[in-house]
């Protein structure tokens, strides 16, 4: 029950040329890719192209194998619609699927033609690495307010993305990180015909997305695939102290190295009756898609080191960054804890379960009468553990070595993604600023039209640092790089001291 929340809590062209690629078939847009053509959606503002495959099917034989390049056709392929979203059980606003051939991607950019190639962003799911798809996200203000061409991808999931085997080696917990490289190179390949900017690529994502953008900074068969990075709630040394996260999972990060995802797989596999990865191949998806054996791993072939000891060592892509978190990112956690409302007896216990002997000095420093009550206090608390110290670490890390622009999402009164239990306000949770960058399919929001202001002011920000790496421009309230943090809320934009604002000096001692 634990694991489940977990991973459920937690995708040079000239004009010239642009007119020998793309033709309009019964007023539709058609695209040459490099393995076919395909056929999408054209109104008078944006040209959409949904469902193109970037990887062969990972069935059969190429479950728990590296993608390969999908075969190719010749006809005009139907792209008005999204694929198969990738095997996965039902997740927060994210429907169940046993799909394993899933490994599609969609496009949409400006209808109106570009005088020089758009920078593209490439989106990066988040899902807790078991759920979600790339078609949950429709850019479509983000590719008109900024002029870009924004790609979201699929990715292998739970165990068919992130199982590992000791006869799968080094590939051993990477394959839906390994599908993200591949979407990577097909934007490679391909950007030129959708208008887009090979040379001038962002990897972007939230919560697991922006996990997976980090392993992506620091894998080093990702390099020269992307030029920028956007990290949204998923700093690259996050940690969590015992039931922090939910009650029952073990103090932690994302990442485990791959001898105990191994023997995880190995073990998992023994109860599912088979001795080799042959017999794991045989089993119909129906039967894997609950077990809880996938974890992304380190010490593999794309991942040599964790994330974390890779920034500190330096070995990371020399990319400029755009990192932060929300304010309240950890309400959205608690508020699915079992037990609302809480009593202070189970707050107190929460904390001794968290931080032993120190647990009193936590207590003290996050008083329920101050916070709004037991849940607040704890959710609080975690959030300034859990996620805005680290953040503050990983933006350490970064400006030592790459341009670095850090912020924190703080509209308290953002639309939550899920009904505030008793005694608690979800203020700016985690995952409350995605509708202000996209429309959301499960979790339809209606903005103010101050948050509206607010959204267009970000998406300014982030396209702006797409395509110079810098998201300063035009009337946008200027944007310091790191150790500067930027606060982001509605008619209120500026500065703001995150190590303060989350008292990490008090969490650096405990």
């Amino acid at each position: 029950m634990s694991k489940r929340f977990l991973a459920m809590a937690l995708g040079v062209v000239t004009l010239g040329a642009l007119t020998t690629t793309v033709a309009e078939a019964g007023g539709s847009p058609v695209v040459r890719t490099d393995s076919g053509p395909v056929r999408g959606v054209s109104t008078a503002e944006y040209r959409s192209f949904q469902g193109i495959p970037f990887a062969a099917p990972p069935v059969g034989d190429l479950r728990w194998a590296p993608p390969r390049r999908p075969e190719p056709w010749t006809a005009v392929r139907d792209a008005s619609k999204p694929g198969p979203r990738c095997a996965q059980r039902a997740g927060l606003g994210s429907a169940a699927s046993e799909a394993e051939d899933c490994l599609y991607l969609n496009v949409i950019s400006p209808a109106k033609p570009a005088r020089k190639p758009r920078p593209v962003m490439v989106w990066v799911h988040g899902g807790g690495f078991t759920s979600g798809a790339g078609s949950d996200y429709d850019f479509e203000r983000m590719a008109l307010g900024g002029d870009v061409v924004v790609v979201t991808v699929n990715y292998r999931l739970g165990v068919f993305g992130f199982f590992g085997h000791p006869e799968l080696g080094r590939d051993s917990g990477s394959f839906g990180f390994q599908d993200q490289q591949a979407a990577l190179r097909w934007v490679q390949r391909n950007a030129h015909a959708f208008g887009g900017d090979p040379r001038n690529v962002t990897l972007f994502g939230e919560s697991a997305g922006a996990m997976s953008t980090c392993v992506q900074l620091v894998s080093p068969s990702a390099a020269k695939l992307f030029h920028r990075a956007i990290l949204q709630s998923g700093p690259c040394t996050l940690t969590w102290p015992d039931g922090g996260f939910f009650p029952g999972v073990p103090a932690g990060s994302p990442y485990l190295p791959r001898a105990d995802v191994e023997a995880m797989g190995a073990a998992g596999a023994e109860k599912l009756g088979c001795a080799d990865i042959a017999c794991m191949r045989r089993l119909p998806a129906k039967d894997l898609v609950n077990q809880p054996l996938g974890t992304p791993a380190f010490g593999t072939g794309l991942l040599p080191e964790h994330p974390a000891d890779a920034l500190k060592a330096g070995r990371f892509a020399r990319v400029p960054v755009l990192t932060g978190v929300t304010r309240d990112e950890a309400r959205l956690f608690v508020a699915l804890f079992p037990g609302h409302p809480f009593t202070e007896e189970h707050y107190q216990g929460l904390l001794r379960t968290a931080f032993g002997e120190k647990a009193p000095l936590v207590a003290a420093r996050y008083p329920s009468a101050k916070h709004g009550g037991p849940a607040m206090a704890f959710a609080d608390a975690m959030t300034d553990r859990i996620w805005g110290c680290p953040q503050v670490g990983t933006e350490r890390l970064l400006r030592e070595r790459t341009r670095t622009f850090g912020y924190e999402f703080a509209d308290r009164a953002a639309p939550p993604l899920v009904p505030a239990p008793p005694g608690m306000n979800l203020g700016a949770a985690h995952g409350t600023e995605l509708a202000y960058l996209s429309d959301l399919t499960g979790f339809p929001a209606k903005l103010t039209p101050a948050q509206q202001e607010l959204a267009g002011q970000m998406i300014r920000y982030w396209t702006a640092f797409a395509r110079t790496g810098d998201p300063n421009g035009g009337e946008l309230p200027k944007w310091r790089p790191s150790p500067r943090t930027q606060s982001l809320a509605p008619g209120v934009i500026g500065p703001v001291d995150l190590a303060a604002v989350h008292d990490c000096r008090f969490w650096a001692g405990i």
